[in-house]
């Protein structure tokens, strides 16, 4: 990611102690362990990738100018696959921020300088951003969970106290989703801000309210799983049935369906089976257990 970046990534690292090359090995103590103290960003790269080359001196320069409040720990996908692997990550660069032993944000592609500098001021505001990612990540834990009531209060709590917060607004629009109340949830997506619409969360949320309302079409889900049964390439019973699961809150078996298709015929419904995926990841996060298995699983279908 630097110039000439095959040749001199490790000089260059080894001239700051916020900088460091990180490993399969040296992860947990590189990334896990040193983001409980301060955030550590994670920039997954490869010598091949141009986009990293451009990305990797704006990004180097944000975390000299943050003097310490943040880490940056590059690594080769090439040389260590597993983490990227284990993360789902199909495209780079991408770079992922872990607070507190945990990915809490992160986004993918070369952005502009000063992108990457309101990212980090983002991730390093003092303690009480780290306090606020942790009420953030509970509210997550709550939706991942089906428990829609005590997430929207988490969130709710959040944005009354940081109104522009878009984490929390995009939270919320997924809890009233989760709970039934879709057109709530069309009214609080009309509270973003001008010239936001295109922040991570808000089309996190966007394309939740547009698979939820997918979803409310199809009515009773039994006679979709009674195709299904009867005729199991039935692949539009099976791609409305995983819609349907996805609504009510069971990832892994619209996962599954919509995964066997692919497997099945790729061309189906001209890739109908594969963009609906993607469409569920980017409504699920990146960082969702879900989106990172299921990432892996269609890779593995696609490339095998």
């Amino acid at each position: 990611m630097l110039l000439n970046q095959g040749d001199t990534q490790g000089a260059t690292s080894g001239g700051s102690a916020d900088i460091i090359d990180t490993t399969t090995q040296t992860f947990m103590a590189d990334v896990i362990e040193e983001s409980r103290s301060r955030p550590v960003l994670v920039d997954f790269w490869a010598p091949w990738c141009g986009p990293c080359k451009t990305l990797g001196p704006v990004i180097e320069k944000a975390v000299k100018a943050a003097k310490g409040k943040v880490k940056l720990a590059k690594m080769n996908i090439d040389d260590h696959p597993a983490i990227a692997g284990r993360l789902g990550i199909q495209s780079i660069p991408a770079v992922y921020a872990f607070v507190n032993g945990q990915p809490v944000d992160g986004f993918m592609g070369a952005l502009p300088e000063s992108q990457v500098a309101a990212f980090i001021e983002r991730l390093t505001g003092g303690a009480a951003d780290a306090d606020m990612a942790e009420v953030l990540a509970a509210a997550e834990q709550a939706l991942a969970e089906g428990d829609a009531p005590g997430a929207a209060e988490v969130f709710a709590h959040v944005l009354a106290e940081e109104p522009d917060n878009l984490k929390a607004l995009g939270g919320l629009v997924r809890a009233q989703i989760l709970g039934g109340a879709l057109e709530q949830a069309k009214a609080t997506l009309d509270m973003v801000p001008a010239g936001k619409e295109g922040d991570a969360a808000i089309a996190a949320a966007r394309a939740a309210l547009e698979l939820a309302e997918q979803a409310a079409s199809l009515g009773d889900i039994a006679p979709l799983e009674a195709a299904v049964a009867a005729d199991p390439a039935d692949f539009q019973a099976r791609f409305d049935l995983a819609l349907a699961y996805n609504a009510r809150n069971k990832r892994d078996v619209a996962l599954q369906h919509l995964l066997d298709i692919v497997r099945r015929d790729r061309a189906w419904n001209e890739d109908g089976a594969r963009k609906q995926l993607l469409q569920l990841f980017e409504a699920w996060g990146p960082t969702d257990p879900h989106t990172v298995a299921g990432r892996k699983k269609l890779s593995t279908i696609l490339f095998s």
